[in-house]
């Protein structure tokens, strides 16, 4: 798979290229706060409107499968993409591709061609977030790079936020959600395409490399796989459920709004305990955390909206935790020249995890009902979290002094992939 890979010497922002001035960084993380509004609101319209319409639940989580399945081949195809034509003119085309993807779904409630649309959609916004990510990464000092990243990873949840809210304010069964996610969407590109912030050189094409990702950490691996598939089961499949259930458009987008408030309140106190013993301590605890949510979210089931909203903030909190402290552990264990090649096959891991289980989901949902995704997400939950206390015990602990600094991140963005550039060297080779 070509993702990225870089150099033996990578250009290092703090010590080459002057400072980028942050009005130029803001410019990256405020388009994709812009894509994240028009997201959210598609990303609660969908389950919504096909309900409205009378269609079964089985096309949403369909729908989902598709979303994941383009999200798998964003991962493969967006570095080859970003050699040929530069950052910020990926970022364009790709903010094209949602555009078309919101068009075809505001043409009407065609499940076939909506599932072609969100799989579309899914290329698109993983390969804007690979763009961004590695920009950022590029052009940011390393001194800073820690907290930019937070800064871009809230704004992103924040966008969504607002974007899941605005679900209560629109017509569902007008075309007023598509036309306003084609709205942030162009608008989103309006701050890349004044930016002056310098484009990294073409990157370099790399493979990705499970085997050797599993030597360095198994646990991060596993942990990958287990928040690809809880994040977008918990995301992708609560409005479907929420919506079967005869929840109204404006409890549903309460609902969806809320969840996101888990992720930010949540990651802060567990990434500061995580740096200070070993990881693995707080990942058992997430993942329980995650499980015992998921057993109240299926004792709720259907009651009084104020609890499903606590419960479903503290479930989706805790498993979108699960996805920055796995990957901290991952990079605690790694050497400097593993970075790369761990950061990859962290990401097609994340990736394809994130394709197979909505597809499991959706065949048991048409067999047992919207309610399977509850069960799935407490089976992943529960594993993960025997998994991890089975190495806990089989190996020593990491003591606290080993660990590196956790940076918050969400699941339902890829993990920062460093795009390989050539070194100052190899571009004076070439010319």
């Amino acid at each position: 798979m070509a993702i990225l890979e870089r150099n033996q010497t990578r250009r290092d922002p703090a010590q080459g290229s002057p400072p980028a001035p942050a009005i130029a960084i803001a410019s990256v993380v405020l388009s994709m706060a812009l894509v994240a509004v028009g997201n959210g609101l598609m990303f609660a319209y969908i389950p919504v409107r096909l309900g409205a319409d009378g269609f079964d639940p089985t096309w949403a989580g369909l729908i989902v499968t598709g979303l994941s399945a383009g999200g798998l081949a964003g991962c493969i195809l967006t570095g080859p993409l970003v050699r040929r034509v530069g950052h910020a003119r990926a970022f364009m085309v790709l903010s094209a591709l949602i555009v078309l993807s919101n068009a075809a779904v505001g043409a009407g409630p065609h499940p076939l061609s909506w599932i072609a649309a969100r799989a579309l959609y899914g290329f698109a916004i993983c390969g804007l977030f690979i763009v961004a990510q590695s920009w950022l990464n590029d052009v940011v000092a390393n001194a800073i790079r820690g907290r930019v990243m937070a800064f871009f990873y809230v704004a992103y949840v924040a966008g969504l936020g607002v974007g899941y809210s605005t679900l209560a304010l629109i017509d569902i069964r007008a075309a007023d959600a598509p036309l306003i996610g084609i709205a942030f969407t162009a608008l989103s590109i309006l701050p890349v395409g004044l930016t002056r912030l310098a484009q990294p050189p073409p990157p370099q094409a790399a493979s990705v490399a499970l085997g050797r990702a599993w030597r360095i950490s198994p646990v991060g691996v596993a942990g990958m796989l287990a928040v690809g598939g809880l994040s977008m089961t918990i995301s992708g499949f609560a409005p479907i459920h929420a919506t079967a259930k005869g929840y109204s458009q404006a409890d549903v987008a309460l609902l969806l709004s809320a969840m996101p408030v888990g992720t930010l309140i949540l990651q802060i106190p567990l990434g500061w305990i995580s740096d200070r013993t070993d990881r693995r301590f707080v990942l058992v605890a997430a993942s329980a955390l995650a499980m015992v949510a998921g057993l109240f979210a299926l004792g709720f089931d259907g009651g009084a909206l104020a609890a499903l909203v606590v419960i479903y903030v503290v479930w989706d909190g805790a498993s979108e935790s699960i996805y920055s402290l796995a990957s901290a552990h991952a990079a605690d264990r790694a050497g400097k020249d593993d970075m790369v090649a761990l950061s990859s096959s962290l990401l097609f891991a994340w990736s394809l995890s994130g394709f197979i289980v909505p597809g499991i989901v959706t065949g048991l949902s048409a067999i047992y009902g919207t309610q399977a995704f509850i069960y799935v997400a407490i089976v992943i939950a529960t594993g993960f979290c025997l998994f991890v206390l089975w190495r806990v015990v089989a190996m020593s602990p990491v003591p606290a002094a080993e660990t590196g600094n956790f940076a918050p991140m969400t699941a339902q963005a890829p993990l920062p992939v460093d795009l390989a550039f050539p070194s100052e060297e190899q571009r004076r080779a070439d010319k």
